[in-house]
């Protein structure tokens, strides 16, 4: 039997970690920034600071979502669930041992697997594909319902043997995959990815020129973030924009070797390829020329 706990508002603060955090007694009027202590007055507040994400939320949209996110789950329960009574819909929480950062190059990995960990979580409990996962019910208000069941932080390791013995971890190719409209977390990861392969190209339209290089990736990564239905916040966009500038400037080898090694690889390869191919076409040639002589020679024979 799950057993509820009482878990007062000083812990959530502890897990909560955003200090100017959006949000908004009705999403239809508009989401706004405000100091904590006035966002704690509201219905609905920013799930996670800026650059990093330490809560892990699932939007269900069911009558029944209280038992859609406890059934069978005794050893991964969420922290908490934060109820619409008038409807039974839900959002559950589960929060990280250690935060997740969004936006510095080095830390992708983690975050990608974060992804494909809530994207676990969605399908374990039939949740909102649609949920962006920006903003959350404020589970300190009174309009909701909330219920607090463990406070036992998880790590997305733990939280991925459970979710691929209950058979619902997406497979590897999951993240590879292109979406038409990311959600989530998923959102971070798809800008990243197109992003930083963009640039890597980009790269030698800029060379020894930092301050036409950042521009060009802030815009296109600007770009790529107004894509979306529901975009990154601004400032989270000018971060991934910022990593994959700084990682540019300070570890790629093309980068560094500047433009005279690059023109000189360039020709190399071209040149390479060129002989490549002049020879592909002469046994391509002379095997036409084989097969010419043996049809010749079995023609004869009959």
């Amino acid at each position: 039997m799950t057993v509820e706990t009482s878990t007062p508002s000083s812990d959530w603060e502890q897990l909560w970690l955003p200090l100017r955090p959006l949000a908004s007694d009705d999403l239809r009027a508009g989401i706004y920034r405000h100091t904590r202590p006035q966002a704690l007055g509201k219905r609905y507040i920013e799930t996670n600071p800026r650059a990093m994400s330490n809560l892990l939320v699932v939007d269900i949209d069911h009558e029944d979502a209280l038992l859609r996110a406890l059934w069978d789950r005794a050893a991964w329960l969420p922290n908490a669930v934060v109820e619409n009574p008038d409807n039974g819909h839900a959002h559950a929480v589960w929060a990280l041992k250690e935060p997740v950062t969004r936006t510095e190059y080095a830390r992708r990995k983690p975050l990608a697997y974060a992804a494909a960990v809530t994207e676990a979580l969605r399908r374990s409990v039939d949740g909102d594909q649609g949920y962006s996962g920006l903003i959350t019910k404020n589970p300190t208000h009174e309009s909701w319902n909330a219920s607090w069941y463990t406070d036992k932080l998880y790590t997305l390791n733990e939280l991925d043997d459970h979710l691929s013995t209950a058979g619902f971890m997406p497979p590897a190719t999951w993240a590879k995959t292109r979406r038409k409209n990311p959600v989530g977390l998923g959102r971070n990861c798809s800008i990243f990815e197109t992003a930083r392969t963009w640039a890597y190209r980009e790269v030698r339209h800029h060379f020894g020129d930092v301050q036409g290089l950042w521009t060009a990736i802030s815009n296109q990564v600007h770009h790529l973030n107004s894509e979306f239905s529901e975009p990154l916040p601004r400032n989270e966009a000018h971060q991934i924009a910022k990593s994959i500038h700084r990682w540019i400037v300070t570890q790629s080898r093309m980068w560094l070797d500047g433009a005279a090694v690059y023109e000189a690889n360039f020709i190399n390869i071209q040149s390479a390829r060129g002989r490549n191919s002049g020879k592909s076409r002469r046994e391509s040639g002379a095997r036409a020329q084989t097969t010419k002589k043996l049809i010749v020679e079995a023609l004869d024979e009959s």
